[in-house]
């Protein structure tokens, strides 16, 4: 079993920087893959990014590609989300988790960020 737990969220001003932090505790793989997920007020949760176990392969999607990084620190058992030039539309509460045989199977509690204009 897998836990995780997000933080670094809050509030922001456009044009801000911020990072999000994942620490994952539990029995994990060196195949599984971490992901960052968001979910905006009265939207569906959508995919942000992901990134191997090893670090090597990343993967971006949606309105983060270009601003977001997504990074590991393994040593720490952290994953994190940097996120630059944030805007008002990246307010939501972003989740982390651990993709095991092709499966989200394990999700974080959340963390709200809230960018001002």
């Amino acid at each position: 079993q897998v836990q995780l737990v997000e933080s670094g969220g809050g509030l922001v001003q456009t044009g801000d920087s911020l990072r999000l932090s994942c620490v994952v505790s539990g029995r994990t793989f060196s195949s599984d893959y971490m992901g960052w997920f968001r979910q905006a007020p009265g939207k569906e949760r959508e995919f942000v990014a992901s990134i191997s176990w090893s670090g090597s392969d990343t993967y971006y999607q949606g309105p983060g590609k270009g601003r977001f990084t997504i990074s590991k620190d393994n040593a720490k058992n952290t994953m994190y989300l940097q996120m630059n030039s944030v805007k008002p539309e990246d307010t939501a509460v972003y989740f982390c988790a651990v993709d095991r045989s092709g499966s989200w199977t394990s999700w974080g509690q959340g963390t709200q960020v809230t960018v001002s204009s």
